[in-house]
């Protein structure tokens, strides 16, 4: 076990070392209680509690069981140079490089505005219009969308066990310090990161490991993203089985051994999710998606993390948008474009990112949120 580790007044529990395998974890058909610690006996009592204990502790086994270990950042050097609205990012480490390149589209005005890093393509226009700059990468060239360990990432971090959408994560940041270098038009304390389907499950994995980033936007992610594991209530039964089989490289090996075993994952989509609090987190999902958990997403996930965002007093932090679209639907970004303002820019919306629609919040798949057991906010 690692030593139990104080911070002022909290006394956090000892996380098991080494992290304890599938086998040795128990079964637990609803989603898992985000407040229980690995060690499965203690819970959460305060929100300093959380932060400094159980948060760190949620990003030690989302590591290992399913993105692989993030890179230490302060091993890299980066240097970034632009050229117009072409910015190219440089890391350097471990006596390698690696470079990404940026695309800017900014408003009209001088700013500084707020940005979203987007990847897959993005409604450009309906951000630059309200004064949100967008900025784009390719993603396939920070690394490939299969098991061949190609790109930026892997330029560096050849024989890492890491998955895929982490590195597409690492690409995320490393734009980000780009834009902190050489484009002062655009404040980069003010910046969200977007993506949809695969690369709505990067987009979550980026604002998960990185807290400059302000508002985290997954859209129609799934599961490895903001879908259940446990529940397939729409869409065309996306499963940890069948996306580890289809599109093994998208997370690392560690998520392997729950195969079969998706139960005795200690963690479900909400624990990540929450894990980004207190920033801000806006989940969308097409209620028309045929391909994604739209349902689940929205009754299950959504509201079980919620439940961790209102104990911890930021519960406007993270909304629900569910437009009438299709998977992947462009106009989502619209969509969800009032919240967006609301964290970046400050401006107040009337939307209620609460409403499921014609779907209800299912409390029967998190039934610690009213078990006296789980800690009150204060």
């Amino acid at each position: 076990m690692l030593p139990r580790q104080a911070s002022g007044n909290v006394t956090c529990p000892a996380t098991p070392n080494p992290m304890p395998k599938a086998a040795a974890l128990p079964a637990v058909k609803t989603m898992p209680d985000p407040f229980l610690y690995l060690d499965m006996k203690t819970r959460v009592q305060s929100k300093d509690e959380w932060y400094q204990c159980r948060q760190p502790e949620i990003m030690k086994l989302l590591q290992e069981y399913q993105y692989g270990y993030y890179p230490e950042h302060s091993q890299e050097t980066v240097t970034a140079t632009r050229s117009g609205t072409k910015l190219d990012i440089s890391i350097a480490a471990g006596g390698k490089t690696a470079k990404v390149s940026a695309t800017l589209v900014l408003p009209s005005g001088t700013g500084p505005f707020p940005v979203v890093i987007a990847i897959g393509g993005i409604d450009n226009n309906a951000y630059t219009k309200v004064g949100i700059a967008v900025v784009t990468f390719d993603y396939t060239s920070v690394a490939a969308d299969s098991n061949s360990k190609t790109g930026a990432f892997w330029n560096l971090y050849n024989g890492k066990d890491i998955g895929v959408l982490t590195a597409w994560a690492w690409g995320f940041h490393r734009v980000l310090d780009g834009i902190e270098q050489k484009v002062p038009e655009i404040d980069a304390k003010k910046s969200g990161v977007t993506g949809c389907s695969r690369l709505g499950k990067a987009a979550l994995a980026a604002g998960l490991f990185d807290t400059r980033i302000a508002v985290t936007m997954p859209m129609c992610s799934g599961v490895q993203g903001a879908g259940p594991y446990r529940y397939s209530l729409s869409g065309q039964g996306e499963t940890l089985e069948n996306s580890k089989s289809g599109a093994g490289w998208w997370t690392s090996s560690g998520i392997s051994q729950f195969v079969g075993k998706s139960t005795q994952l200690p963690y479900d989509a909400h624990t990540i999710v929450a894990a980004i609090a207190p920033r801000a987190v806006i989940l969308e999902q097409g209620a028309s998606d045929q391909f994604t958990d739209s349902k689940g997403t929205a009754t299950v996930t959504f509201p079980a993390a919620k439940t961790v965002y209102k104990w911890l007093g930021v519960g406007d932090n993270l909304g629900m948008a569910i437009p009438s679209g299709g998977h992947c639907d462009m106009g989502g970004y619209a969509n969800v474009l009032p919240f967006v303002q609301k964290v970046l820019q400050g401006k107040t919306t009337d939307r209620n990112f609460d409403d499921l629609g014609s779907w209800k919040a299912m409390p029967e798949a998190y039934p610690w949120a009213a078990d006296p057991g789980v800690p009150k906010g204060t």
